[in-house]
């Protein structure tokens, strides 16, 4: 099977974020889909014209929903929908990518998946992965889909992931990413791996020092140090995109909550990265 998605190899960027303190969704965490995944409430986020006549050349953000760890309104679903809402508004104003207004919700094992170049995984440190969606991710990868697991800390979540993506690629293991790499270079450069707290742990401390994690978990140090792993097709195109100890979607949630907060974390790190993440999905 190949994917039914038409890629999008020519993206033009901006230089620099709109820095806003309006808040742009409406609090509150859940938010009605249909049946097709699609939202029924944008939470106050604007809309934008499409041109109908070419559906295939909006990106899409797709969210993916898994029935493992708390059922149908899990960990999935953090963030939902105003990370998603947030993030698209500003990928299509800050880059002349053509951004579908309305994020969607699918399973693994939906087969419209395949129409799709980008999806998104939340939360992963207590999912479980079924025999089918090991098998429809595995398939999703190897046609050229690109994955991004965000927003889970410590070493026992990261090695649940771990477990569970051996499960899926037991010929290849996630690898650190340098920093170097242009996925961390291509639009908006990095000279540090970049790290979002939730917000609300973020802070400066009484040495002036910059607190970028989230508390330890079980009295333990292992919260502090972002990593970005990713694991490669045989061409070495980066096919899963593994965001541990850090959180970029609550830098695209949250951003209308706090002010400091959004300047500090939101427009420094968490859209840059996603911006820089869809563009290599976008265009390998």
């Amino acid at each position: 099977m190949t994917f039914r998605f038409k890629r999008m190899l020519s993206i033009g960027l901006v230089l620099t974020l709109v820095v806003s303190s309006v808040a742009l969704a409406q609090r509150g965490r859940w938010s009605r889909y249909d049946n097709d995944g699609r939202m029924s409430d944008r939470r106050g986020v604007p809309t934008w014209e499409t041109n109908e006549n070419f559906p295939s050349d909006l990106f899409t953000f797709v969210r993916i929903r898994y029935d493992s760890y708390g059922g149908r309104r899990g960990g999935w679903a953090t963030d939902y929908p105003d990370a998603e809402l947030n993030f698209s508004l500003r990928l299509q104003q800050l880059t002349t990518l053509k951004v579908n207004p309305d994020p969607i919700v699918l399973d693994l094992t939906d087969d419209r998946l395949f129409d799709y170049p980008f999806i998104y995984i939340v939360e992963p440190g207590q999912l479980v992965f079924s025999s089918a969606e090991r098998e429809a991710l595995r398939r999703y990868c190897f046609n050229g889909g690109f994955v991004m697991i965000d927003d889970f800390w410590g070493d026992d979540e990261y090695q649940n992931l771990r477990r569970e993506l051996a499960d899926v690629f037991p010929d290849r293991s996630p690898i650190d990413v340098p920093l170097e790499h242009e996925i961390f270079q291509c639009v908006y450069p990095f000279s540090e791996k970049p790290q979002v707290p939730a917000a609300g742990n973020g802070y400066i401390d009484s040495s002036g020092q910059l607190v970028t994690w989230d508390p330890p978990r079980r009295r333990r140090d292992d919260t502090r140090t972002v990593n970005y792993r990713a694991i490669y097709d045989d061409e070495g195109r980066i096919m899963i995109f593994i965001c541990h100890n850090t959180d970029l979607g609550d830098g695209w949630e949250r951003e209308g909550e706090n002010q400091w907060y959004f300047e500090e974390f939101s427009v420094k790190r968490a859209y840059p990265m996603g911006i820089n993440i869809v563009t290599y999905a976008m265009t390998h």
